[in-house]
C-alpha cells in the first residue's frame, strides 16, 4: 500500500480523494519509481476536480509530472538508484501518474534527472518551464534572435508564462508580458520583463492586421487571444502556440501568414520524442537562474492539493506549485 490521490468515477459520481493504495491499481511498467515529488499543472486541476475530461481511465492517479529513484527495473537503460523524471505521455490521463508515492511507468517515457538539478527544483520546473524552453527552441530553430525586437509572453503569470519570461531574458531578449493580473507587474519584471500589458488588449475579437509590435510571441491562452497576438506580430516573425487557457477556439483570418510571413508554431510538450526532451532540459539546467524558483514555485502537501486545484481554475495561483510526494 503507498499514499496518493486516486480519482474515480461510478454510482457516487466523479471525485479525488486522498487515500490508501494497493499497488494492484498500478499499470504495468518496466520500471517503478518511487516518487518524490510532483506539480500541480492546470491539466492535472480539470483531472482532479472534473471540470474537462482528461481523466479516460477510472480509477486513476493524476500527475502529469514526476521525479524520483528507481526502485525496480526490468529496462537495461535503467537500475534501482537512478534519478528520473518524467513529463506528459498520457500520465495522469490514461495511465497512472505521479501524485502518488509509486508509479509503474515505461522506461521509454523517462529522462534522467540532469545534472544541476535536484527534485525539488525539477518539479519547480515541471512540465510549465520544459513546455516554454520547447516554444523558445522552436522560435530559434525558425529564425529567431534577440536583435530583431521584443517577443510578447501571454498569460504571463501562470507556469509556463514565468517560464518564458525568466528564460527569454536570461537569453538576452527583451520581453512583453501579458497578464489579467496587472498587480503583478513587479513579479513579472523581477524575471526579466520589461514592459506588462493587459490581457485586455488582445482577449477581445480585433482587426485581421494589428501593428507590428512584436518579433516573436509564446502563447498559452489560444483563442482570440492567440489571433490578436499573430495579427501584431513583426513581417516573418513567429508565434508559438501551446495553450487553451481562453479557449480552443481560434477565430482568425489568414491576413498575418499570407501577407506577414508570420509562423504559427504549434507546441506539444506531451509526446515530444526524446532527444527533444533532453535538450530542452539541459538548456533549462544550463540557463535557469535557480534563485528565482522560489518566486516561481511554492511547494504543498498531497492532502493540500485537491483545495489547490480549484484555486488554480479560478485564477487564484501565480507560477507553479510543487507537490511534496514523499512522506
Amino acid at each position: 500500500m503507498f499514499k496518493g490521490l486516486i480519482i474515480k468515477k461510478d454510482d457516487q459520481g466523479y471525485r479525488c480523494e486522498l487515500a490508501d493504495i494497493d499497488e494492484s491499481v498500478l499499470p504495468d511498467g518496466d520500471v517503478k519509481i518511487r516518487v518524490e515529488y510532483s506539480t500541480l499543472n492546470y491539466k492535472d486541476a480539470l483531472a482532479i476536480t472534473g471540470k474537462s475530461p482528461v481523466v479516460r481511465q477510472f480509477p486513476m492517479i493524476p500527475g502529469i509530472d514526476l521525479v524520483g529513484t528507481v526502485e525496480q527495473s526490468n529496462s537495461p537503460d535503467f537500475k534501482p538508484g537512478d534519478r528520473v523524471l518524467l513529463n506528459g505521455w498520457g500520465v495522469g490521463e490514461v495511465h497512472c501518474g505521479g501524485l502518488a508515492e509509486v508509479a509503474s511507468l515505461k522506461s521509454q517515457w523517462l529522462i534522467r534527472l540532469p545534472e544541476g538539478l535536484n527534485g525539488k527544483q525539477a518539479m519547480a520546473v515541471g512540465t510549465a518551464g520544459y513546455t516554454a524552453m520547447l516554444c523558445i527552441n522552436a522560435l530559434e530553430q525558425n529564425g529567431l534572435t534577440p536583435e530583431q525586437g521584443p517577443v510578447l509572453v501571454t498569460g504571463a503569470n501562470g507556469g509556463v508564462g514565468s517560464f518564458a519570461v525568466t528564460l527569454l531574458s536570461a537569453l538576452g531578449y527583451q520581453v512583453i508580458a501579458s497578464t489579467g493580473r496587472t498587480e503583478e507587474a513587479e513579479y513579472l519584471k523581477s524575471l526579466g520583463a520589461s514592459e506588462i500589458i493587459d490581457r485586455a488588449e488582445l482577449s477581445e475579437p480585433g482587426r485581421p492586421l494589428g501593428k507590428e509590435r512584436w518579433a516573436a510571441a509564446i502563447d498559452s491562452v489560444g483563442s482570440h487571444t492567440l489571433v490578436n497576438v499573430c495579427a501584431g506580430t513583426k513581417y516573418g516573425g513567429s508565434v508559438a502556440a501551446c495553450g487553451l487557457a481562453q479557449g480552443m477556439d481560434f477565430p482568425a483570418t489568414v491576413a498575418p501568414f499570407i501577407l506577414r510571413g508570420v509562423s504559427l508554431l504549434g507546441i506539444d510538450s506531451v509526446m515530444r520524442p526524446i532527444k527533444d526532451r533532453e535538450l530542452a532540459w539541459a538548456r533549462l539546467a544550463g540557463l535557469l537562474d535557480l534563485s528565482r524558483l522560489e518566486k516561481i514555485s511554492r511547494e504543498i502537501s498531497l492532502e493540500e492539493s485537491v483545495k489547490v486545484a480549484e484555486e488554480l481554475l479560478a485564477g487564484k495561483v501565480r507560477g507553479r506549485v510543487v507537490v511534496a510526494v514523499a512522506s
